[in-house]
């Protein structure tokens, strides 16, 4: 029989739990605090932003907006980020994506203090990853390692197929699965006979952005289907990377969408911004 892994409910129950921790921490002085960046005016980075902003009131996280015009000088940007490095009272910072091209985007995160840096992205916390050590990971592969950890998902030895490398979820998620003693295979656009690569996996996580792209045909029986797409079509409503209606009655475990990896990303956010506070605080 499938199982649903529920995120949004799985979110719920995290963000309850953060709530607590963030009361007891403001009983000892220490306030969790996030400072996000947004640089021109993104439709869909307001969204996510007001989201953020909403899910830190929920649980008691001071949420700070640094609002600039889409021409913002690069000198001006790195200011900023320095500001806010400096600033002991922001224990996480996080610049909202996608910003104008004539920004560096590398260069605006390498110069985020790792200790403050809730989104997992910086070259040192991607190298801790790497080599096992405790660190921020990026919030999507988080949630997803949580999801596993909730519903006693086996990774060891299970061979993970995961489609997309991109740095906030591909590349990541790679490092993650070996973590946790899985064998990893990647496929991208320019790999070959796709199809029967995710035949062979006992986990398939999808994150590149087509609609539908995982039919019914390219997965095995009992495998636990991680569809993290969100892909809104012509009529309006949002669906995954996979085509959830004809998958479903092949998995053992799938994530719906919405209602799944979404809500965890959140939920991941806010608990490495209250993880970074208690290490600031250290600190000091």
């Amino acid at each position: 029989m499938t199982q649903i892994i529920d995120g949004k409910e799985l979110a719920k129950n995290i963000k309850l739990q953060l709530k607590i921790e963030v009361e007891n921490l403001r009983k000892n002085g220490i306030i969790p605090k996030l400072a996000v960046i947004m640089i021109g005016d993104d439709p869909a980075s307001k969204v996510y932003v007001k989201n953020k902003s909403r899910a830190c009131q929920k649980v008691g996280i001071e949420f700070e907006e640094y609002l600039f015009d889409a021409n913002i000088e690069e000198k001006e940007l790195f200011s900023i980020i320095e500001k806010l490095n400096k600033d002991k009272s922001v224990t996480g910072i996080l610049l909202q994506a996608p910003i104008p091209k004539h920004l560096n985007i590398n260069k605006a995160i390498e110069l985020i203090s790792p200790s403050k840096d809730v989104d997992g992205f910086n070259p040192v916390n991607i190298g801790k990853l790497t080599i096992g050590e405790d660190t921020f990971i990026s919030c999507t592969p988080y949630g997803i390692m949580k999801m596993f950890e909730e519903y006693k998902i086996q990774t060891e030895g299970k061979h993970v197929v995961i489609l997309g490398r991109s740095n906030i979820v591909g590349k990541p998620l790679i490092q993650c699965m070996l973590n946790l003693n899985s064998t990893v295979t990647v496929c991208h656009s320019r790999t070959n006979n796709i199809e029967e690569i995710t035949r062979t996996a006992d986990i398939l996580i999808s994150a590149i952005g087509k609609p539908k792209f995982v039919k019914e045909n390219m997965i095995k029986d009992g495998a636990v289907i991680i569809d993290v797409g969100i892909n809104r079509v012509n009529n309006g409503s949002i669906v995954g990377d996979t085509d959830y209606e004809n998958i479903y009655k092949k998995a053992s475990y799938i994530t719906p969408v919405p209602g799944g990896v979404g809500p965890m990303t959140i939920a991941m956010l806010l608990t490495n911004v209250v993880k970074a506070a208690k290490l600031n605080n250290c600190e000091k």
